[in-house]
């Protein structure tokens, strides 16, 4: 049991226990600042299945103490990112999965998923009018003014809300108006890179390089742009994050039709020792089994490569 185990029991003991308003009040924030900082436990465990199992409690906990204290900043940021990390790691994933054999099936669990980004993005616009009153209606009529206010502090909140709302667009296919929001996501994860480029290893740099070669209107070579997120980011994770290596695979290498650098990334980041950050022993674990399905995959991803008749 975690070392913050016996105050967080404590706090929900006297939250049920007392009627008193006061002490209610203390309860929530009590249980509520040792919910948003609970984090590691999770992200550190070796047994996906277990995760997946756990969240959805740990989830709706943090949204029954905002019922009671809405302006719990620490619980909307764990509310936007731990929402975020459950939809692609355990929803999405079996709609990409379940894809391949049941079209109808997968499709229901993609509205799902585009339903639990959207409470994530939810929960971190939240958070942002929380800290910045007026910037959620100000971000859809000039998200780059409306982000301008946000500060280096605001960073967590500006990713995780950029990552839930186009996680949302993307799974939303079947909603072409999803992506009139692409200005505010753009605006938020802009600002997020320009106040704090190494954020959690590199977490923006890797959410760009999927962005970067369909990003609307910009100029330069897509490609190259992309490029330089991804050595970036692969120089602040050291290598041992699948994260970086699975994006340029899935967006640049299918794009571009490499079959033998898609299958190498793959490769790399199969070979990475999920053990060796716990920090990251979830994500690497959920990934790792993405790139096997990747790999399964592989003929379907790409062209076959026509051969020349040998000459009788």
């Amino acid at each position: 049991m975690p070392a913050a185990a016996p105050t967080l029991l404590a706090s929900l003991c006297l939250l049920l226990l007392t009627g008193c308003a006061s002490i209610d009040r203390m309860a929530v924030n009590k249980l509520g600042d040792a919910l948003a900082g609970g984090g590691t436990a999770f992200a550190g465990d070796n047994d996906p299945i277990l995760i997946r199992d756990a969240s959805p409690f740990s989830l709706k906990l943090m949204e029954s103490l905002l019922a009671r204290n809405p302006r719990h900043t620490g619980l909307r940021l764990a509310a936007a990112s731990g929402f975020t990390q459950y939809t692609y790691a355990f929803v999405q994933q079996e709609a990409d999965a379940t894809e391949e054999t049941d079209v109808v099936a997968a499709a229901t669990l993609r509205r799902r998923a585009v339903r639990l980004y959207q409470r994530a993005r939810d929960h971190g616009l939240a958070g942002l009018e929380i800290l910045h009153p007026g910037l959620r209606d100000s971000l859809r009529r000039d998200p780059r003014t409306a982000v301008r206010s946000c500060g280096a502090g605001d960073v967590p909140f500006l990713y995780w809300t950029a990552a839930a709302w186009a996680a949302a667009i993307v799974n939303g296919k079947d909603q072409p108006d999803l992506i009139a929001d692409l200005p505010a996501v753009e605006a938020l994860i802009d600002r997020a890179l320009e106040l704090d480029e190494a954020y959690d290893h590199g977490a923006i740099h890797a959410f760009l390089i999927a962005y970067e070669p369909s990003r609307p209107g910009a100029e330069g070579d897509p490609l190259a742009r992309a490029r330089v997120h991804f050595e970036r980011a692969l120089a602040l994770t050291g290598g041992r994050h699948a994260g970086p290596l699975l994006t340029w695979a899935e967006t640049v290498c299918v794009q571009q039709q490499d079959r033998a650098r898609f299958e190498a990334l793959l490769q790399q980041a199969l070979a990475i020792d999920a053990d060796a950050r716990p920090e990251w022993r979830l994500a690497n674990l959920v990934l790792q089994e993405r790139a096997r399905r990747l790999l399964a995959r592989t003929d379907d991803l790409f062209l076959p490569v026509e051969t020349t008749p040998a000459t009788p």
